[in-house]
């Protein structure tokens, strides 16, 4: 009997040290942004300066992915450096991604830049800036490249209010599953003695 019950003691433990674990790295990770929300990565209207719009409404860090839609063959998503981006120059791409929807990991700090290599001229470009934590770059600032009040075009979503991975999002959780998980699993240990 007391086999039993230190088995089911020990399999309670490995049960809560595993979903502490799983909470923590779930909110450890990055989060995705769909570059223009719904607007996509297309083309913008009359020349509007969307996606700078886009981009001031965010506070990118180090493991957010950026996700470009777009159809295949009629636009792409190419990474460059500052001076390629002024010029609208794709002679060397830092990555070139012709298929949609195309996926970048922004996996250092600074800024980065992408383009359209065939619509950068009318305006289908992005700059941004990637700090360490969502406390080093307040939301709504601009990105490189852009001016506060540009005007804008299509749908875009209010900023997050705590973006996933930060500091207060860990504590949070941690403190959340400390809350309703340790008293199930001490009233377990009580009902097993």
């Amino acid at each position: 009997m007391e086999i039993i019950m230190a088995t089911r003691l020990f399999g309670s433990l490995l049960l809560l040290v595993s979903l502490l674990f799983a909470y923590v790295f779930e909110v450890s990770v990055g989060r995705t942004y769909t570059v223009g929300d719904s607007f996509g990565w297309q083309t913008p209207p009359n020349g509007v300066v969307t996606f700078s719009n886009w981009a001031n409404q965010h506070t990118f860090v180090v493991g957010d992915i950026l996700e470009f839609n777009f159809n295949s063959g009629v636009h792409t998503a190419t990474r460059v450096n500052k001076n390629a981006f002024d010029s609208c120059n794709a002679a060397n791409p830092i990555d070139n991604e012709t298929n949609g929807p195309a996926k970048f990991t922004l996996d250092t700090t600074g800024n980065y830049y992408f383009i359209c290599t065939i619509h950068c001229n009318q305006g289908q470009k992005l700059a941004i800036n990637v700090t360490t934590s969502a406390a080093g770059s307040p939301s709504g600032s601009p990105s490189p490249g852009s001016s506060p009040g540009t005007p804008g075009g299509g749908e875009l979503s209010p900023p997050p209010l705590l973006p996933s991975g930060s500091v207060s999002t860990r504590v949070a959780t941690i403190a959340s599953f400390v809350i309703l998980v340790v008293p199930i699993f001490v009233a377990s240990i009580l009902i097993l003695s």
